[in-house]
């Protein structure tokens, strides 16, 4: 084996391992930053209710069913046919029925601001959820990118090897043109 021979294998090898030494920097700076990410996806914040919103969201619950809806709607079915059918004397809210109208409006008045509250807290979920959505595209962004770095060093060392490798061909050929 000629000195060129084991100086182009030399440079074969060197240039091989700076390629392997160039891939693992971009995997170690890709599992990087996929700790980074991992960390703020896997440490979701903790709700700390209070007794208030754990109340809103009963009531949210409860008042936005068809539970409430059925059993209201009997109650209110009740009131009035108790106070259609009994005699006058016994009547306690006769017709228009002010005093259901009184009840239904306090229960009015009272529920939506706790529903409000209840739904802002579920935007605040929604809204959290959307964040932990943002970075797990960002997460594949990132793999992507570095793939495509994985991608664009492969091609431009199989262009260089590619190169010297014709480089060599035509040495060689202009050796054996040489020795005719």
């Amino acid at each position: 084996m000629s000195t060129s021979d084991k100086t182009y294998i030399h440079d074969l090898l060197h240039t091989e391992d700076e390629q392997l030494q160039k891939l693992n920097e971009i995997v170690c700076k890709a599992v990087e930053q996929e700790k980074l990410l991992l960390q703020s996806l896997n440490k979701p914040q903790e709700e700390k209710l209070s007794s208030g919103q754990r109340l809103a969201d009963k009531v949210a619950k409860f008042g936005g069913s068809w539970k409430f809806i059925i059993l209201f709607f009997i109650l209110l079915s009740f009131w009035i046919l108790i106070n259609i059918f009994l005699p006058q004397t016994k009547k306690f809210d006769p017709y228009p029925f002010i005093l259901m109208n009184l009840v239904l409006s306090c229960i009015a008045a009272l529920q939506a601001p706790v529903i409000m509250m209840s739904q802002n807290r579920v935007e605040e979920k929604d809204r959290q959820r959307n964040i932990n959505d943002y970075m797990v595209n960002l997460k594949a962004e990132v793999e992507i990118r570095t793939l495509h770095q994985k991608m664009d060093l492969l091609i431009q060392e199989q262009f260089k090897k590619l190169i010297e490798t014709q480089a060599e061909q035509i040495r060689l050929l202009q050796i054996i043109n040489d020795k005719k």
